[in-house]
């Protein structure tokens, strides 16, 4: 089955001057772009996601020493894939003598999942 088609030759167009109207517009702002970006890294290592998953079915704050039997990483690396949640806002702690306490933070993960909807 042949199909006739007619191509336009190239042109040169002004310097500056666009190729085409962008079809879509981005609705998120630039600095909301960088909070669901910085929630998006810190979620993109399998143990951090599964930390999250963890730490949200758990009705209150998990110590870390029962988070760590969960995983197959020494302690240190537990704590610092905690420390990288923590810095994107994702999951907070409390102290208690020797022992650290995790959560994660209710509305965190509200606007990555608002964005993904």
């Amino acid at each position: 089955m042949a199909v006739d088609m007619q191509l336009a030759p190239k042109q040169k167009r002004a310097a500056g001057e666009p190729c085409c109207e962008p079809v879509v517009y981005p609705d998120v702002e630039r600095h909301e772009a960088e909070r669901i970006a910085a929630i998006a890294k810190a979620l993109g290592d399998p143990i951090r996601l599964q930390l999250v998953d963890v730490l949200r079915k758990h009705a209150g704050k998990v110590c870390v020493c029962e988070l760590v039997p969960l995983f197959d990483v020494a302690q240190p690396t537990l704590s610092h894939h905690l420390k990288k949640l923590r810095e994107a806002g994702i999951v907070d702690s409390e102290r208690r003598g020797l022992w650290a306490y995790y959560y994660v933070i209710p509305d965190a993960l509200e606007e990555f999942s608002a964005w993904l909807s």
